[in-house]
């Protein structure tokens, strides 16, 4: 039998699908009593071993190699840690015209996220950009999130956004620890995990899909959704679309002001622009608690709109003429030898 593809046409990642459908089976089947109590176990379970995993894939080697290009990695994490959350703090304004302030936490927590890895890794190299800066940047984006996106949290939402003291130490037990526990076993289950990525990747999915479940059924048992409006929804994509924009933009022409070859320009704008679904969702999980379901909605929609959109940026780059600059045929034999590992990752991340 012929394994089944995703229409190559539908812009709709097919994974999203999945979110919006078990956000609609918590709307309509919500865990409670009992159930509700082994769903959070299973959740809280599941978002460690996420991390786990995160922790097992993460070559420390390909992470010191990456150093050498310490300018693009400082840039794309002043993009996502420093420029994002300043356009975060500004859509303030908005409320309550377009946002309600739930929706504006949400907004403001989807810029403190960590930028993605394998959907930027794909990008790049669709682009024919510098792959391995962009492994190096969404993996350095990633490790660094864990602890710097709890404490600009903590920073700048406070105890508005249902925020306590208490949850930096949880993200250190439940995120961190495991994290660092699967960096040290690596050494050995380092090619367990190599040969069984695509079963691994499922259980990745898997685990947001509960993390997702579980929130939203907090949500509806609180009735948090009577807050949100279709119209408010319309003016929440509208905002996210602008800063989407503002993003896509800053980060291309900003690296060509820094003296950027095309190559590094093109991973500087797809690893700086995007916030990783993968990572928010769990660290939203603990950081939210029962107020969760709101603060990861202007992710998930926010994470589409940027596939939809990087997706066609990318097929345009990959059309342009390069320049057979020295600096940057090197990097371009780096990003074919890379394209055939990279070719299914827009799904995630």
């Amino acid at each position: 039998m012929k394994r089944l593809k995703w229409p190559a046409w539908m812009p709709v990642d097919p994974y999203i699908l999945l979110l919006l459908g078990t956000v609609g089976l918590a709307a309509l089947v919500p865990a409670r009593g009992t159930t509700a109590d082994v769903a959070s176990g299973a959740s809280t379970a599941a978002i460690a071993f996420l991390f786990f995993l995160y922790g097992a894939r993460l070559s420390t080697r390909e992470a010191l190699d990456g150093l050498k290009h310490w300018r693009l990695h400082v840039t794309v994490l002043a993009c996502t840690f420093v420029i994002f959350p300043l356009l975060g703090l500004a859509a303030r304004g908005l409320v309550p015209v377009f946002l309600t302030d739930p929706l504006y936490q949400g907004l403001l927590f989807l810029t403190l996220v960590p930028s993605t890895i394998q959907s930027s890794i794909a990008f790049t190299s669709i682009a024919r950009g510098n792959v391995p800066a962009a492994i190096c940047a969404g993996s350095f984006s990633s490790l660094v999130g864990i602890v710097i996106t709890p404490l600009l949290a903590a920073a700048l939402l406070g105890s508005s956004g249902g925020f306590s003291a208490d949850s930096l130490l949880e993200i250190v037990l439940q995120l961190l620890v495991p994290f660092l526990a699967g960096q040290l076993l690596r050494r050995w289950i380092g090619g367990f995990i190599t040969r069984h990525k695509k079963v691994l990747g499922l259980v990745d999915r898997g685990s947001i899909l509960l993390v997702v479940y579980t929130a939203f059924s907090e949500g509806m048992v609180q009735g948090i959704w009577h807050q949100v409006s279709p119209l408010r929804l319309g003016g929440l994509m509208v905002v996210e679309a602008v800063l989407l924009a503002l993003m896509l933009a800053l980060t291309w022409y900003g690296a060509k002001g820094l003296r950027f070859g095309r190559e590094d320009r093109i991973a500087i704008q797809f690893a700086g622009s995007k916030k990783s679904l993968a990572s928010g969702l769990p660290m939203a999980s603990v950081l939210f608690g029962a107020h969760a379901s709101l603060a990861v909605l202007p992710l998930m929609l926010f994470h589409q709109m940027q596939l939809m959109v990087c997706a066609v940026i990318a097929k345009r780059r990959s059309h342009d003429p390069v320049a057979e600059e020295a600096g940057e045929v090197s990097g371009r034999k780096s990003a074919a030898g890379s394209r055939t590992a990279v070719g299914t990752a827009t799904r995630s991340g």
